[in-house]
């Protein structure tokens, strides 16, 4: 039993009876429209279709995810010792001194989310490491309690054990379980999830602080401007803030510094535990892929997670310098592609193949020696999808953008998008499909 083959049974299914889906098609629609599934705001996209994920998945991305996030805690270690090393990674000085500041709990990545172009057992490569503001998690839990409830599914579940990987109350509880090892804990915690309000995705952040607020604890929405300094306390308005669970991307978080210095003072102080601290951003960082294939990162690493760089992590090189690397990008234009140093919601990132040639001159010429990587172009892994237009069932080949979390170390989950396209833009050009684990 594989994701593909009982990707195929399913649409089977849909095609033995298309009229009858469609129905129930459209009813899941308004389910959806109806729910919390939202950024900024609007439904997000989706398909009347999970993404199976079997049993031998599950061990495969364990596997990964404890390797890499080994990984992590060597290229961290040295990051912190080493001030040679550090230089590889090029961080603004106050980026580096936060980096340094003991964030007072042992862990290094509380939250990540592992994208990988995923094919099975060893066919995968990462597309990149989200560390800070890591998402997805309600829009897939929303849309994997609606589809379990369709009729495809029910056929479905004749046959097979169906279940989803609950995010939101495993992520509380696993924050709790850090927050209980800071050095300067309090009993019971009062909770500020931050971002800055016209970045963040307000949706997911009242699903967040509902689920706090059903353990028992006070919890708000903050911005990080918003937040005082006084007395050796951090401040939301009259009510303390303990523990920060941070949403805040790192690159934002330092070019609006000077905006919200109360809150950079007291993570400085130690007076509030900060979840994730900034030391996430070394794996955060896509300038991680180039430094990971150094030879002096790869001589500290283990000989299984060498192999894991070696043959899964895209060779990634700076795009700046000898002109010889300006023109070895532009003639083979369809083996890379091309992504800023540091940016989320993959802004700035463009394929060669999608450009003709003197397109793709022009934007090699606006990147060139400005903080621009350019890695290898990987062909994603692709599985069918049914899609309804105008009533009619459509299957068409989806290109795969599997997310693997990570909660304190151990996996929890799987966040699934689609797209046609080569590059993911943001929360456009895709579809979210809630991941299904298939007994």
């Amino acid at each position: 039993m594989d994701g593909l083959s009982l990707t195929r049974e399913y649409i089977n299914i849909i095609k033995e009876n298309p009229e009858r889906y469609y129905k129930d098609y459209i009813k899941t629609v308004e389910k959806v429209k109806n729910s919390n599934a939202k950024y900024k705001g609007k439904p997000i996209p989706f398909l009347y279709q999970p993404m199976f994920v079997t049993e031998e998945d599950i061990e495969t991305f364990n596997i990964i995810g404890k390797t890499l996030i080994s990984i992590a805690n060597k290229v961290t270690k040295k990051y912190l010792e080493s001030p040679k090393y550090r230089k590889k990674f090029k961080y603004p000085k106050l980026l580096e001194e936060l980096i340094l500041v003991d964030p007072g709990y042992d862990i290094n990545i509380p939250i990540g989310r592992f994208d990988l172009f995923y094919g099975g057992k060893d066919r995968f490569k990462f597309i990149e490491v989200n560390t800070d503001g890591t998402s997805g998690m309600n829009e897939d839990n929303i849309f994997s309690n609606i589809l379990l409830e369709t009729k495809s599914m029910e056929t479905m579940k004749e046959k097979y054990n169906i279940s989803y990987f609950e995010l939101i109350n495993s992520w509380v509880d696993e924050s709790l379980k850090i927050y209980s090892e800071f050095n300067k804990k309090v009993d019971k915690p009062n909770i500020a999830i931050v971002d800055f309000t016209e970045t963040g995705i307000t949706a997911e952040f009242e699903t967040f602080k509902n689920a706090y607020i059903a353990k028992g604890y006070n919890a708000i929405i903050a911005d990080p401007r918003d937040l005082r300094y006084k007395d050796g306390k951090l401040y939301y308005e009259n009510m303390r803030i303990d523990l920060i669970y941070r949403r805040i991307v790192t690159v934002e978080f330092i070019e609006k510094a000077e905006e919200i210095s109360d809150l950079i003072e007291a993570y400085k102080d130690g007076v509030v535990c900060v979840i994730g601290s900034l030391r996430s951003q070394i794996m955060h960082n896509k300038i991680i892929f180039k430094i990971l294939h150094d030879k002096e990162t790869l001589s500290f690493l283990s000989e299984e997670e060498r192999q894991l760089v070696k043959n899964h992590i895209p060779i990634t090189e700076e795009f700046g310098g000898d002109e010889r690397i300006f023109e070895k990008v532009l003639k083979n234009k369809d083996q890379y592609i091309i992504k800023p140093i540091d940016s989320f919601a993959s802004q700035g990132v463009n394929a060669g193949r999608d450009f003709s040639y003197e397109k793709w001159e022009e934007v090699l010429t606006k990147c060139w020696n400005k903080d621009y990587l350019f890695q290898e172009f990987i062909d994603p892994y692709t599985r069918p999808f049914v899609q309804f237009e105008d009533g009619e069932l459509k299957v068409r080949d989806f290109k795969l953008n599997i997310g693997v979390y990570m909660y304190n170390g151990r996996f929890a989950g799987v966040y699934t998008r689609i797209s046609r396209e080569n590059i993911i833009f943001g929360r456009e050009g895709y579809f979210s499909i809630p991941s299904m684990l298939i007994r």
